[in-house]
């Protein structure tokens, strides 16, 4: 009928009356508006006539249009497959969809693509990695490297890699060239062992030092002693009791026999070392004599050893230091004397008159080091600043440069023979310094542990003591030579604190260690030639 047509085409109006009109209107369908509502809504509901009809036709109108808003909602936040589902909407979105659709496709294979590259990168990199490499470099090959090894990988990839993947492969050739300068090996016939054990000290050895031209050594320990041992018998041949504190260095003199030590006691003394080369025959002991023997070892054969308990000189007093002297040494010629101290200090002495010249001044925490030059009026002193500074006493006012480049304690610095500063730290690590150039080391040396007091032969070979009980020997290029042999039955039992070369005698040993474990050991070190 034309009332059904007409009504139909107001759905807004048939909705809106049954949904907020009177319910007392269109229950009755009197005449009026009301009675009017109730037949639109019997033209729009789907059930026919009366209330009932009225109550349908209006639900119908409100389901409809929450499908329509639910729809346009899931148009904007549903899925991919949802958006490109076929709907009862208009043909307007239709464009929008289906240019989605285009770019989600490409999209997909893109990544298949990449997914296959990456499978294949993947397989010719194991094959890479699997493949005998030098041994002599003993390092992975950077992933980088490993993509140039196969010319035939995709450029494509390469490209999509970007500066990101350039500035990776730079880290990864400066550390491989690191690597290749600092710990790369060669094959080289080092032969190395232990030959000679020292033992007597009743604590911790803090260092040991060779004679030129005797074969003697001496070892400085925290019992409150030092002792002068012969080198082919192992035996003690001097004991010197005259510090009140633990000994920490000890030096000998150039040319005469006298022994130069530091100690706890906050002074440094000098003592003679007039040895006694004969084996002193065993004197009658009483029964108590034999008996404390028999307790501390009846397996070991016990030895007259001579004992020396007056020093010659003390240096101390006014002037002097206030706190540990931690090391002393002579500067060329014997005639004056350097010691470092938990002052923060080091001082430069007169051996003749005793007083103090100079004092160091500079350093912002404790001193660990000090040692002079061989041949020139030269000191270096370390401290626990992590700097290390060098003191030029050849002009009447002494010039000093401080060498930075350590991040903790500087526990060493010692001279080389043609002019180079060898540094050690507890930052793992040893540098190598020209004289005339302070600003950058000219070799960085990375280690496993801490690095104590090293020392240079005259070859030229680095003897790195460390905490974690080995003992490394490397060249001034900063090349791995050799690690001296540890095991349970030999080597250091605990942190190796101090190691000396000797090379003017003809003996099984050139190289002593000394460590916390009360020994002093004495090593034999065959070395390869140099290569001309």
């Amino acid at each position: 009928m034309p009332l059904d047509g007409s009504s139909s085409k107001q759905p807004a109006v048939a909705s809106s009356s049954v949904s907020g009109g009177s319910t007392g209107a269109s229950a009755t369908g009197a005449s009026g508006p009301a009675g009017s509502a109730g037949v639109v809504g019997v033209g729009g509901g789907s059930t026919g006539q009366g209330m009932s009809g009225a109550a349908a036709g209006g639900t119908g109108g409100a389901t409809v249009m929450g499908k329509q808003l639910t729809a346009k909602r899931s148009l904007k936040l549903g899925s991919l497959a949802e958006d490109i589902m076929p709907t009862s909407l208009g043909g307007g979105d239709e464009p929008f969809r289906a240019r989605l659709h285009h770019l989600f496709s490409q999209i997909e294979k893109e990544f298949e693509l990449l997914h296959a590259e990456n499978m294949s990168l993947r397989e010719k990199l194991e094959a890479v990695a699997g493949t005998p490499r030098d041994s002599t470099v003993g390092e992975r090959l950077p992933l980088q490297d490993a993509f140039e090894v196969d010319g035939s990988v995709n450029k494509s990839f390469k490209s999509k890699l970007g500066s990101a993947g350039s500035k990776v492969k730079a880290g990864h050739k400066l550390r491989a060239q690191t690597s290749r300068i600092v710990s790369s090996f060669k094959a080289q016939s080092v032969v190395s062992s232990l030959v000679r054990e020292f033992c007597g000290h009743k604590d911790g050895v803090w260092q040991v030092s060779t004679k030129a031209g005797q074969p003697i050594i001496g070892t400085a320990s925290a019992d409150h002693s030092a002792c002068i041992w012969g080198i082919d018998t192992g035996r003690c041949l001097l004991q010197y009791q005259g510090h009140s504190g633990s000994v920490n260095s000890i030096k000998f003199h150039p040319t005469r026999d006298i022994v130069l030590t530091g100690s706890g006691d906050a002074t440094a003394q000098i003592w003679q070392a007039a040895v006694n080369w004969e084996v002193p025959a065993r004197k009658g002991h009483s029964s108590e004599e034999e008996l404390e023997e028999e307790e501390e070892g009846p397996y070991e054969e016990k030895e007259r050893i001579d004992v020396l308990r007056t020093p010659l000189c003390e240096f101390s007093g006014p002037g002097g230091h206030t706190a540990v002297v931690v090391a002393a040494d002579w500067l060329p010629g014997g005639d004056q004397v350097i010691t470092a101290s938990w002052d923060r200090t080091a001082i430069l002495w007169d051996v003749e008159t005793r007083e103090p010249l100079h004092p160091l001044c500079g350093h912002d925490h404790e001193l660990t080091h000090a040692s002079a030059h061989p041949s020139q009026r030269l000191v270096v002193t370390a401290s626990r600043d992590s700097t290390f500074r060098l003191w030029d006493f050849r002009d009447p006012i002494p010039a000093v440069s401080v060498f930075q480049g350590h991040t903790e304690n500087v526990t060493s610095t010692v001279f080389t023979r043609d002019d180079k500063v060898v540094s050690g730290s507890d930052d793992r690590s040893v540098k190598v310094w020209e004289l005339r150039n302070m600003r950058s080391a000219l070799t960085t040396i990375r280690t496993d542990s801490a690095v104590n007091r090293l020392a240079v032969s005259a070859s030229g070979v680095i003897a790195i003591p460390h905490d974690n009980r080995h003992i490394r020997l490397f060249d001034l290029n900063g090349q791995r030579i050799a690690r001296l042999p540890r095991t349970s039955r030999q080597g250091h039992r605990r942190m190796v604190s101090a190691v000396a070369w000797t090379e003017d005698i003809s003996s099984n040993c050139n190289l002593f260690s000394s460590g916390f474990d009360r020994r002093v050991l004495g090593w034999g070190v065959c070395l390869p030639p140099k290569d001309n």
